[in-house]
């Protein structure tokens, strides 16, 4: 009885893998560059970016995010009202400010204590997620973790879940001239 299970278990390990999602990407702080994968999955982008960011203030991703609006890719951002209020060190230059003065259309969910989501829904296709805030701090200080997933059917859900956050969201409107990304 266990050999036909067994064969059953083989054939479909030995499966074409086509259709199928890739397997995930983790990544672990201390001790891996979680910043730079980010940056990775953002720099590969080709049509649309939905992010949702409790706290961000990393340098390298906001960047990254401004770099891809440039080149044409749709970026649109969720952040908690923390985040939209000041950056690092009671700064008023926040990431918000940051990404608005690029254009960026940036929204805050004011609709709940804290929109502690971090998460970034790439072409329809890839999922970032995890503890792993988009800050210095998370990728030099914290004890974090990032996943990546390339699943269409769950980033579906996950851009059903930004679009419900949206539309309870509002617009971040306050710009500032153009300075300095709070500090990595």
């Amino acid at each position: 009885m266990r050999s036909p299970i067994l064969a059953l278990v083989l054939l479909v390990a030995l499966l074409p893998t086509s259709g199928r999602a890739d397997a995930p990407t983790v990544c672990f702080t201390p001790g891996q560059d979680c910043t730079d994968l980010v940056v990775s999955e953002i720099a590969n982008a080709k049509q649309q970016i939905l992010v949702q960011a409790y706290s961000f203030t990393s340098v390298p991703i906001l960047a990254a995010l401004k770099a891809a609006h440039g080149r044409g890719v749709d970026v649109e951002v969720i952040v908690d009202k923390s985040s939209a209020r000041q950056g690092r060190s009671g700064s008023r230059y926040s990431g918000a400010t940051y990404l608005t003065n690029a254009g960026i259309q940036v929204w805050v969910d004011t609709k709940v204590s804290i929109a502690h989501n971090k998460v970034m829904v790439i072409d329809g296709q890839r999922v970032i997620t995890g503890s792993f805030n988009f800050t210095a701090a998370a990728q030099n200080n914290n004890a974090e973790n990032l996943l990546v997933l390339d699943d269409p059917a769950l980033a579906a859900q996950y851009r059903t879940n930004w679009e419900r956050r949206r539309a309870v969201s509002t617009q971040y409107v306050e710009t500032l001239p153009s300075g300095p990304v709070e500090g990595e």
